[in-house]
């Protein structure tokens, strides 16, 4: 579903990415991890070609595409996005619809019933009439995820998708997120910081450091004590979870 070859990303004179060949396969998830300042939130904006970069991103198949096309293809959920105080909840929301109504018109049933749906899946209905300017930082983050799933595209690309919400929420959006793809087939590409978390919910795992790919398999192979100390600088035990899936705890000195 996602490939690249070569991709770089020079901003400012400074390279970001370095000659990443990636491969993400059609409804899988994948997360990708790594250090502060290692490139992950540029790379999920280079594959949705929101910053120049060079080399190839290909999106299901298809190098070239207009910005509509893209728009129902790719879904893109950033970290900290603008958000207009004045909107609502649901107008935010059908904003993802934006894809699918006709220029100079307006949104009809359909564009309705499925922002109202998303937001029923992500307890955000008894919201729905509030402005964003008096929602808590936890709740935008649901009301930004609710406009990208809204948008009804098979690739989601989500950055720090649980940021500010509570332990809870946290869950409740990343059993979401894993239902969505297994019964509709979607290609998943999450920042996350949480490693054990990454590591639990992600098919595989893409760790870059310093712009590159220093790690990219199963988290059971990428989500080592050697590998987390060497990128992480920090000192941690892995033991085997449900299904194999590795837990991680930071050691005392």
């Amino acid at each position: 579903m996602i490939t690249t070859a070569g991709l770089e990303v020079v901003r400012d004179g400074r390279a970001i990415l370095h000659d990443l060949d990636l491969a993400v396969p059609a409804g899988s998830w994948v997360a990708v991890i790594g250090p502060n300042g290692a490139g992950k939130s540029t790379l999920l904006k280079a594959l949705t070609g929101l910053l120049p970069a060079t080399g190839k991103v290909v999106l299901d198949g298809r190098e070239r595409l207009t910005p509509r096309e893209r728009a129902r293809l790719v879904a893109y959920a950033p970290q900290n996005p603008a958000l207009p105080e004045e909107l609502t909840v649901r107008q935010y929301a059908l904003l993802g619809r934006s894809p699918y109504i006709p220029y100079l018109g307006r949104e009809g049933r359909r564009d309705r019933e499925v922002v109202d749906s998303v937001l029923d899946r992500l307890s955000l209905t008894p919201f729905a009439g509030r402005r964003l300017g008096r929602m808590s930082g936890g709740e935008r983050q649901r009301v930004v995820l609710a406009r990208a799933l809204a948008q009804q595209a098979p690739i989601l690309l989500l950055d720090e998708p649980t940021t500010a919400l509570d332990l809870g929420h946290q869950q409740q959006v990343l059993e979401l997120l894993d239902g969505l793809r297994r019964a509709d087939g979607l290609t998943v590409v999450t920042t996350l910081h949480d490693l054990t978390v990454a590591g639990q919910y992600a098919d595989s795992l893409v760790l870059l450091s310093g712009g590159r790919i220093a790690a990219h398999g199963p988290p059971a192979e990428v989500l080592t004590a050697e590998l987390v100390s060497v990128h992480f600088g920090a000192r941690v035990s892995v033991t085997g979870g449900p299904g194999g899936r590795p837990l991680l705890a930071l050691e005392r000195p």
